[in-house]
């Protein structure tokens, strides 16, 4: 038994936007036994644009049943049955975001029209449900509506089943070419969908790679679907078993990451087992009293400022730095010369590399520059989300080095900062672990930072 699904939604991103409209029919493979078709009121404002392309307008939902109200039919209609669409992961996942939000885990085998009509019939030039139904005199009713597109998608499902009944390989969860044999599929359905690392084993026991991913399951299915690469194709092959841990917060998931592939040394994790930061920025000062920055290999004698995967990067940075601060060229590393540098000869550049410029008034902005590299306070734990709605995790940063991870309980929270101090775990600082966390908090908004 199937049930063909399609959803019109308040945009593209199953993360953020929502569901105006779905349509269930339930089919035997050869005909309709069941359907169900409603308007849903997405609790948001829907798109002018959306509602050009759908003509669902904001007066025609806000009257409609929440997701939550009609939940229970869906799960009732759709259980122990094949779910089918076209582009079927869109519709998949935005019905799953949904039902996530509501503490309910929605799981269901998926096959996807799409991938069956490349498979029966390849080589034509559009796959799109309006092209296909116009190319096989489908008839569509109400284009970009779900009942509409769902009647349409049904039609061309019984059309490809009774072209080609074999739909088994193509269904989401069971179908991976080229997977190791001794691998249960159910450790792939049985995967979790949230914030965490992931571990292949072997047939050994070894583990022979470790990721991390804000979506597990989604991750892994990626690589078991991976053939873009002989290592690829080899490393699926070898995979036995999959185990995972979740974190929760993505900035801890990176911090196990880095140090248990630097403890285990996976065999596919081979570009990652030695620190991938290989130049810093280091800052000295020189005879005359200025501070002088210079780009360099790195090294376990000195801790650089900043570290970075290549010297372009390096270099691209710290040019950043040298006319955001209004630098000297010479000073930075990025021009040699006896005399003036370059920028000095333009009247760009203070002077500071002729001595026209004092050390005091100079390394007032070389200041502002190493300050950067800095966290904004030297004592403070990052608060951000935790494994359940119970817990926080927690980064702790003392006197500007990592001290350790862990989680508080979100009821003890609010009783000082004992909690959170109680709660971690001590971890050795390293340089990549600086460069995780700051870039880190450069790129992504935490919970709350929590000085201490």
């Amino acid at each position: 038994m199937y049930t063909i699904v399609d959803i019109e939604t308040t945009g593209g991103s199953y993360q953020y936007d929502r569901i105006t409209e779905i349509a269930v029919y339930v089919h035997d493979g050869e005909k309709i036994t069941d359907e169900f078709t409603t308007l849903i009121n997405p609790e948001r404002s829907i798109p002018y644009f959306i509602t050009a392309l759908t003509g669902i307008t904001n007066d025609m939902v806000v009257d409609a049943p929440k997701f939550y109200e009609v939940a229970r039919e869906i799960v009732e209609l759709t259980e122990g049955k094949i779910f089918v669409a076209h582009n079927a992961n869109f519709d998949y996942q935005f019905i799953r975001q949904e039902f996530k939000s509501l503490g309910f885990n929605f799981k269901r085998k998926v096959l996807c029209t799409v991938k069956l009509c490349r498979k029966i019939m390849p080589g034509l030039r559009s796959y799109s449900l309006g092209n296909l139904c116009n190319e096989l005199n489908i008839r569509i009713e109400t284009r970009h509506r779900a009942a509409g597109d769902a009647r349409a998608t049904a039609a061309l499902f019984k059309l490809l089943l009774s072209l080609n009944r074999d739909t088994c390989s193509l269904i989401t969860n069971n179908g991976f070419p080229g997977i190791n044999p001794v691998l249960d599929t159910r450790v792939i359905e049985d995967l979790s969908e949230e914030t965490g690392i992931y571990y292949f084993y072997d047939e050994n026991g070894e583990i022979i790679y470790i990721g991390k991913s804000r979506n597990i399951r989604q991750r892994v299915l990626t690589h078991l679907k991976n053939n873009s690469s002989k290592r690829a194709m080899e490393m699926k092959e070898k995979i036995a078993d999959i185990g995972y841990e979740i974190t929760g917060s993505e900035l801890i998931a990176l911090i196990i990451e880095s140090y248990e592939i630097k403890k285990i040394k996976p065999l596919y994790n081979r570009s990652q087992r030695r620190t991938s930061f290989y130049y810093g920025i280091y800052s000295r000062l020189n005879e005359g009293g200025y501070t002088c920055f210079s780009i360099e290999k790195n090294t376990s004698c000195e801790t650089p400022l900043t570290c970075f995967s290549s010297l372009e990067m390096a270099k691209k940075h710290m040019s950043l730095l040298m006319e955001k601060f209004q630098l000297c060229q010479k000073f930075c590393g990025l021009y040699e010369s006896q005399g003036a540098c370059f920028h000095h000869q333009i009247g760009i550049c203070h002077g500071a590399c002729t001595g026209t410029e004092s050390p005091a008034d100079y390394n007032k902005r070389a200041r502002s520059a190493v300050e950067s590299f800095e966290y904004l306070h030297r004592n403070f734990f990052i608060i951000d989300a935790g494994r359940n709605e119970n817990e926080r995790s927690v980064v702790k940063i003392e006197n500007g080095k990592f001290i350790g991870y862990g989680y508080a309980d979100i009821n003890e929270i609010g009783f000082g900062t004992d909690p959170f101090h109680d709660c971690i775990k001590t971890h050795q600082d390293n340089r990549d672990i600086q460069y995780i966390i700051k870039g880190y908090l450069k790129r992504n908004r935490v919970e709350k930072i929590l000085p201490f």
